[in-house]
């Protein structure tokens, strides 16, 4: 049915899947970069699609898919599912010959404010991203992060200080800007962010007022920056005496604020933990399992409590 090739890739119908060089064609389940190539045939959600085009230009060629809407390629019969990742983000659901396959691509169960909740259709194989496969990441309850997050801006603000949070600009700058809104916080965006913003808001997902910041801070509102790391977006010059914030996973190491020069860090993510994932496995029910982006360790542990598990590899 599948193989794998530095990608996912459906056998028969010829398709990869979230690969990261083009392809003839090509499922793309989200629009974050390690997920996507111009391929000479895109296949997406409607939300990806724009996004891409963002990204790629006008020109790429998409088919676009409704979730829950089957399709089929070659006999195979496929279906996209919301993956709770963020806007626009999918599962892929695929049966031939008898045979069924649920792809998850990144995921998350808990409730978002940006995204579709996701959908587990069981299936007979599940190849799962495993990003926080590892027990001692399980994260405290969202309301309670996004609580502690509220506080340290507000005290920040109080100070007359700038609170700076750092964040993707797919996806967790647009959920953070909807959250901070709810609160009655207003944000200023990175123009990349805000680029990526207005797409959200002409998709109906809404995020409330927010302004661009090109250098230039707007008393009592926060500042929203890409991190170090995500270089295709330019970092702009902060006012002095900012207070740094981060929003990760990774944020549960007491660790990470240090080794990333930042004054706060919440453990805020857009993927599932550790019990969301033996969550998808329950609920999937399926015969095997293939683990994939996470800890070699947790295709092992899913083998301890009596799951048939491994990681994905290149097929021989």
């Amino acid at each position: 049915m599948f193989h794998f090739d530095n990608c996912l890739k459906i056998t028969a119908a010829h398709l990869s899947v979230d690969a990261q060089t083009g392809q003839q064609m090509g499922f793309v389940s989200h629009a974050h970069a390690d997920h996507m190539a111009p391929h000479t045939l895109t296949l997406c959600t409607s939300v990806t699609a724009r996004l891409l085009r963002h990204r790629f230009g006008s020109q790429l060629r998409v088919r676009e898919l409704a979730y829950g809407e089957p399709f089929t390629i070659a006999d195979h019969r496929l279906t996209v599912f919301p993956a709770g990742h963020m806007l626009g983000s999918a599962m892929l659901y695929l049966e031939y010959a008898g045979e069924s396959l649920l792809y998850t691509g990144d995921f998350r169960l808990r409730r978002s404010a940006t995204a579709e909740p996701a959908e587990l259709p069981q299936a007979d194989r599940l190849v799962m991203e495993t990003t926080y496969g590892d027990p001692r990441y399980r994260f405290p309850p969202r309301e309670q992060v996004v609580a502690e997050l509220v506080h340290a801006v507000l005290g920040t603000l109080k100070a007359g200080r700038v609170p700076v949070i750092e964040a993707y600009v797919t996806g967790k700058a647009q959920e953070l800007t909807r959250l901070l809104w709810e609160q009655g916080i207003r944000t200023q965006q990175h123009p990349a962010m805000a680029s990526v913003s207005r797409l959200y808001q002409a998709s109906g997902c809404e995020l409330g007022p927010f302004s661009v910041y090109e250098g230039q801070h707007l008393p009592g509102h926060v500042i929203l920056q890409p991190p170090s790391g995500q270089r295709r977006a330019r970092r702009l010059p902060l006012p002095s005496g900012c207070i740094r914030m981060a929003v990760t996973g990774w944020a549960l190491d007491p660790r990470y604020r240090f080794r990333h020069g930042v004054d706060y860090a919440f453990p805020l993510t857009d993927h599932a933990d550790y019990d969301e994932l033996i969550e998808c496995v329950e609920r999937v029910k399926p015969r095997k399992i293939y683990c994939t982006h996470g800890p070699a360790g947790f295709a092992e542990r899913l083998k301890d409590i009596g799951f048939d598990a491994q990681p994905l590899k290149r097929t021989p």
